[in-house]
């Protein structure tokens, strides 16, 4: 059964008006990653990827993220639209949060926006913020998508959003 969408409030944005496949916009809001009390990434240059159903997945350029706190990680995904995904451990002195970042080293060339670019699991790490909110994370293990009271769902990951 398809999901009900929740009909967005002014200043909101609904999941299911993104587009599908992907589309990449420019963010200029303030996006801070942080994991055992420092900073991992901080940008006002992130990029942003829209995927229907999804929250949005906030990209960050590699010189906004303190690569020397990340480790690389064993294992990749294939994103039909993306490219294959590698991924990364944020290692910040005796606590290691697995997998919580990846990136598209050589993106397919649709994305070619991203390469190199780092995105977050915000469930993963001990705070995301966009600008000064915290970030909650998209349900279930697999997607990166950060909610915030701007953007309304149902979010794929959701119990019962398998067939979506």
């Amino acid at each position: 059964m398809p999901p009900q969408r929740i009909e967005p409030k002014q200043g909101q944005e609904s999941v299911w008006d993104y587009p599908r496949p992907p589309r990449i916009e420019p963010s200029t809001r303030h996006v801070r990653v942080v994991f055992n009390g420092e900073v991992v990434a901080e940008s006002d240059r992130a990029l942003r990827v829209l995927e229907t159903a999804g929250p949005p997945t906030y990209y960050f350029p590699p010189t906004d993220v303190r690569m020397e706190l990340l480790a690389p990680a064993q294992g990749q995904t294939v994103c039909e639209w993306k490219g294959t995904a590698s991924y990364f451990h944020a290692v910040v002195q005796d606590r290691t949060a697995r997998k919580a970042a990846w990136t598209y080293p050589d993106p397919n060339p649709e994305y070619a926006e991203l390469r190199d670019y780092v995105a977050f699991y915000p469930g993963r790490v001990d705070a995301s913020y966009l600008d000064d909110e915290l970030v909650r994370p998209q349900p279930g293990t697999y997607y990166g998508g950060w909610i915030t009271d701007d953007i309304v769902g149902p979010f794929k990951g959701e119990p019962g959003s398998e067939t979506w």
